[in-house]
């Protein structure tokens, strides 16, 4: 009976990974008066500390006052590629930084909410490791802020397996092919080429390759100030920076992408239709970017 109060206590003070509740894309972990650099330098060394392997940094829409650091464990990468249905988009994280009125704030992707979504069904096959991968990352980040307060609109823990924004709307199995190769090492070869020469306007932010596996992940930024972030990102919400960037992944030989109309609808819940229209022609612009990445 002691354990399991013990148990139960971890679970609330750490983040509990439970059915029934509202959660929500984003934890805030508070806010610094440091410089954008100095707060992205003090996140990479609480997370290298912490046995954290950074995959990449990059300011979105190439403002100096947005920061993105992406990363993963050893731990939640090996779980997250045994999802056959693209579960290694599951296994990166990311912290955002935003500076507006003179401070920097701190947030990052919350693991209930994305593992949810993104490894539907088999999220309760692994859920001691993501349980700990929570109250790991909370530890390695608490001396940045205390706060670890979710925000970015709510949705229904039960309801993130199946989400989708409105009805008619894709699903996290409806996902947009994007190219087809002869090989998996060819596939890895024509992307990472195509990413350095900068195709459809695009920066490469990191990549994450199993090559027992034949997978790989790679994340885009979408460097177009009509069409890509900068575009997209303010009328949406900066706030949510960490969802940021946007992914390519690559199993066997086909290369493939969420829909943005769920991708974005997930990583922003609370968007209004309204503001949704504003951007109606995003999810086309992103997918007319990492095609030219992989053709």
């Amino acid at each position: 009976m002691k354990n399991y109060f013990i148990s139960l206590i971890t679970l609330v003070v750490f983040g509990s990974f439970s059915f029934g509740q509202d959660l929500s894309p984003y934890i805030k972990v508070g806010k610094s008066t440091g410089s954008i650099e100095s707060v992205a330098s003090e996140v990479k060394n609480a997370l290298k500390t912490n046995g954290f392997e950074i995959l990449g940094t990059y300011n979105p829409s190439g403002k100096s006052t947005l920061k993105v650091i992406a990363f993963t464990n050893y731990a939640l990468k090996s779980k997250a590629v045994k999802v056959s249905d693209r579960g290694a988009l599951a296994a990166v994280l990311k912290v955002g930084l935003e500076k507006k009125d003179g401070q920097v704030y701190i947030s990052y992707t919350n693991p209930d909410y994305l593992l949810r979504a993104y490894l539907m069904e088999n999220f309760e096959t692994y859920k001691t490791t993501f349980v700990k991968f929570s109250k790991d990352l909370k530890t390695a980040l608490s001396g940045l802020g205390d706060d670890f307060t979710p925000f970015g609109g709510t949705v229904k823990a039960e309801k993130l397996k199946k989400y989708h924004y409105k009805i008619m709307m894709p699903y996290f199995t409806d996902p947009v092919a994007l190219q087809e190769y002869d090989s998996f090492e060819t596939g890895v070869t024509k992307i990472q080429n195509n990413l350095s020469a900068r195709k459809g306007n695009t920066k490469l932010v990191y990549k994450l390759i199993y090559p027992d596996k034949k997978v790989a992940v790679f994340g885009v930024g979408l460097n177009s100030k009509q069409e890509g972030e900068a575009h997209f990102l303010p009328k949406i919400g900066e706030a949510h920076v960490a969802a940021l960037p946007y992914e390519i992944i690559l199993q066997g030989n086909k290369a493939t992408m969420l829909h943005g109309k769920y991708r974005i609808a997930l990583h922003w819940p609370d968007l209004t239709m309204g503001t949704f229209m504003k951007i109606m022609s995003t999810p086309g612009d992103i997918e007319d970017a990492l095609e030219a990445v992989c053709e």
